[in-house]
């Protein structure tokens, strides 16, 4: 084996290990890395003898060089991120909307390409790129158009996203596609309105692809169609609602609902059958054009760039380019009668994917998409020359059969062996995706697509599509409809993953049975694994980052409770949702109770997800529908105690609705375990926690839950007096319009000698009682060199606060 064919599963590796730098390192070392790497490269080559060390040689060659590639290009980019003091301060920036405008139910989101950036009269540098957002407060929204100019006043901070565990890292993504920094556009009456400075035409791409969604939207009057329509068509995966998304992940099909290798791969199949065809019949007219081009090479590559302009017009995710590059390097093989081991063209396309995009190394899609492949090669379900030749000979029906038969096998293989990937990067895995996906692949692939794509010719025919999905989706309301339909598990330690992993692949690969089923023996640590948990008479608390509000879990050895279930961001979008029951699911945690502090939507958004995750939980509440929580109600878990404390029954009317202002009817809960104590009192306002103070004098707490996210109108002086606490957790937004926490109150803080955490620069903080004096932050824990957590004392933005993490 030459050497260069080992650099390849080096050059993974390399971008693998630089990805999990915390900082980067100076670009000499970057450099030096380079040069490592072309020198071992020239003395792998020179080794006559070849063997183990030439390939030795080899992969670390490749290692070296993606890592120093990829920390050399991250270095560029982290150039170009917003200067921290041009955060929330008005900016007018002239430039073009370069990409298709996502539309919200109340704002629009547009990528703008920046020529200039001017603050007071004076040219500042700004990111290349920015991610803006218009809320529309009153009005018809503005027709953003791909490729057209505008002047805007905008106000930006610094790439920033909730950090919690196994959660989504939002800070990566913009990473990944260039945003150097998010803002939005000032429309008040006290700013100059947005200047539309014509269309330039630079982006006709993006042009079209919005042409076609907003095509699609005004032909197709059911929503739910004409999202999926819009994702099949120019990959506008925003276009799903996530209650759709949901039912696609539970019922295993969410791949085929977005574009996919499957699909690159049909249309690729079509367009060379069609090229082939045009081109003989094309040589009748012009001979000479056979000689020139024969039809092989023309339909094969000509296949090809319709597969890329195809993969490109529907957005170019990482299955289009692993498709689009595996299928060019088969047809550049077979063209010039070569062929390689499935193993070369699978690694060969993973690096170039990567050489495109290093960071896509961390997107669960690129994980999915090739292991699926590989599954699929090694297995040996993938049909050679030979066994096609084969069945060309067979009758009709028998040919029928025989793809049927193999369709159902390959479907169970990559179900089989993905099972364990997909716990390890989702925490759940489809029970009936199998059932789900052998009526959706062939008919997505056979009848949606098609259709969908042609509708760009002929709009009628979105109609057709729009039927053959609503069908769909009523087979798919029916599997995702039982209680059993998904498996969900805590998310597993790395090395148990690749365990599980190792185990399901072995149980499909073709060998004897005895040892296929130790691929079950290798799986059975991933299926058993539970997370630790408090000894018995120990508790935990975890300040979960939902931005602008509240989520807390408290877990005990064997309960857990949920006390407040985040804001609500906007209509459709909710923490409950994106953060709480997500987050909950991947530690494994069913909660006995989840308490609601008040009705505040900072505190409340997210309870209808959670009320819908987990209907048995028992629920306490100062408002709405459920059980009231009331001064005196106590249990206790586990060795813990657990006790409320306001409000008192006199708080509530005969109605059951408070008397008290929202936030002075906050349900206060105090957690004791005899040595060690917490305070959790929501939105509670100075007042209250005075007189709670001095109702009950002798109560101490080592661990505060800063009052009303460290607002000034609450953590009073006598409260921080009373109960004395060790350490404070402030959960509030990054850089939120009400200046939360108060520098008043971190002053008081501070001279009482209080440790304390705030979410934006602690992510989620998780706080235990055998160890008091230590709060763990997931933001130091999980950092990366794209993480921007932010200044402590940030100054707060005027008036963009919108509740997101």
């Amino acid at each position: 084996m030459h050497p260069v064919w080992a650099a390849l599963p080096g050059v993974v590796l390399g971008v693998g290990l630089q990805l999990q730098q915390a900082a980067l390192w100076p670009v000499s070392v970057y450099l030096a890395l380079s040069g490592a790497a072309l020198l071992l490269m020239w003395l792998a080559g020179r080794c006559r003898r070849g063997g183990a060390p030439a390939l030795l040689a080899g992969l670390l060659a490749g290692a070296l060089m993606s890592a120093g590639i990829t920390g050399l290009r991250a270095a560029h980019q982290l150039a170009q991120v917003l200067p921290p003091g041009l955060e929330g301060v008005d900016l007018v920036v002239v430039g073009e909307i370069a990409a298709m405008p996502q539309h919200g139910a109340d704002s629009d989101r547009f990528e703008v390409q920046v020529d200039s950036a001017v603050r007071d009269g004076q040219v500042v540098r700004v990111p290349p790129r920015l991610l803006l957002s218009d809320f529309r407060t009153e009005g018809a929204r503005r027709d953003w158009r791909a490729g057209d100019a505008w002047r805007l006043t905008v106000r930006l901070r610094r790439p920033h996203g909730a950090s919690n565990p196994h959660g989504f890292d939002r800070e990566r993504w913009l990473w990944e596609q260039g945003f150097g920094a998010t803002g939005y556009v000032r429309a008040t009456a006290r700013d100059p309105a947005p200047v539309f400075l014509g269309a330039r035409g630079w982006h006709p791409v993006e042009r079209a692809r919005q042409a076609v969604s907003e095509r699609i939207v005004a032909r197709v009057g059911d929503v739910r169609s004409a999202g999926v329509l819009q994702a099949l068509v120019v990959g506008d995966q925003g276009a799903i609602e996530r209650g759709d998304w949901a039912l696609f992940r539970t019922t295993g099909i969410a791949h085929l609902l977005s574009v996919s290798g499957l699909h690159v791969t049909m249309f690729a199949w079509l367009a060379t059958a069609l090229i082939g065809w045009g081109w003989r019949r094309l040589a009748r007219v012009w001979p000479g054009a056979l000689m020139a081009l024969p039809a092989p090479v023309a339909a094969g590559w000509g296949g090809v760039l319709m597969a890329g302009g195809y993969a490109l017009f529907s957005g170019w995710g990482v299955p289009s380019q692993r498709t689009v590059l595996m299928l060019a390097t088969v047809v550049g093989l077979r063209l010039g009668a070569r062929q390689w081991p499935w193993p070369m063209v699978w690694l060969l396309a993973m690096v170039l994917v990567l050489g495109l995009d290093p960071w896509a190394l961390l997107q669960p899609g690129f994980w999915l998409s090739f292991v699926a492949v590989g599954i699929l090669f090694a297995s040996g379900t993938q049909a050679t020359d030979r066994d096609r030749e084969a069945s060309r000979q067979q009758p009709g029906w028998r040919r029928l059969a025989g793809a049927g038969l193999s369709m159902v096998r390959e479907q169970a293989v990559v179900t089989l062996a993905l099972a364990p990937l997909g716990l390890l990067l989702f925490g759940q895995a489809s029970v009936v995706g199998l059932l789900a996906n052998l009526v959706a692949i062939p008919w997505v692939t056979l009848a949606v697509t098609p259709l969908a794509l042609l509708g760009v010719l002929l709009p009628p025919l979105w109609d057709l599509a729009a039927l053959a999905v609503q069908g769909l989706t009523v087979w798919l309301d029916w599997l995702g409809g039982f209680s059993w339909a998904a498996l969900y598990r805590p998310v597993p330690p790395l090395p148990l993953a690749v365990l599980g992993i190792a185990g399901g692949v072995l149980l499909v690969l073709r060998l004897p049975w005895l040892l296929r089923s130790a691929g079950l023996l290798l799986m059975a640590p991933l299926l058993l694994w539970s997370p630790p948990r408090p000894a018995p008479g120990a508790f935990d608390v975890m300040a979960i980052d939902v931005g602008q509000g509240s989520a807390l879990l408290l877990r005990t050895a064997g309960h857990s409770l949920l006390y407040d279930t985040g804001p609500r961001y906007g209509p459709g979008s909710d923490a409950g949702d994106r953060i709480v029951v997500p987050l909950l699911r991947a530690l494994g945690e069913r909660p006995d109770t989840v308490v609601v502090s008040h009705r505040d939507s900072d505190h409340s958004g997210g309870a209808a997800a959670v009320r819908a995750a987990w209907p048995e939980a028992r629920w306490l509440a100062s408002f709405g529908e459920g059980e009231r929580c009331l001064a005196g109600q106590h249990w206790t878990w586990d060795g813990v105690h657990f006790e409320v404390l306001h409000p008192s029954p006199e708080h509530y009317g005969p109605d059951g609705e408070g008397r008290l202002s929202t936030n002075a009817m906050s349900c206060v809960l105090r957690v004791d375990n005899g040595q060690r104590s917490a305070w959790l009192s929501g939105d509670l306002d100075a007042e209250r926690e005075t007189r709670l103070s001095m109702a009950h004098p002798d109560l101490r707490a080592d661990l505060l839950v800063a009052p009303h996210h460290g607002s000034a109108s609450s953590s009073a002086p006598v409260l921080l007096n009373s109960l004395q606490p060790r350490t404070v957790l402030i959960q509030s937004g990054y850089r939120n319009r009400f200046g939360h926490p108060a520098p008043l109150v971190l002053d008081r803080y501070r001279a009482r000698g209080m440790l304390w955490t705030n979410t934006p620069q602690c992510g989620a903080s998780l706080w235990r009682s055998d160890t008091p004096d230590r709060v763990s932050c997931h933001r130091d824990e999980a950092r990366r060199y794209w993480h921007h957590p932010g200044a402590p004392d940030s100054v707060p933005d005027e008036g963009d606060d919108t509740g997101l993490p």
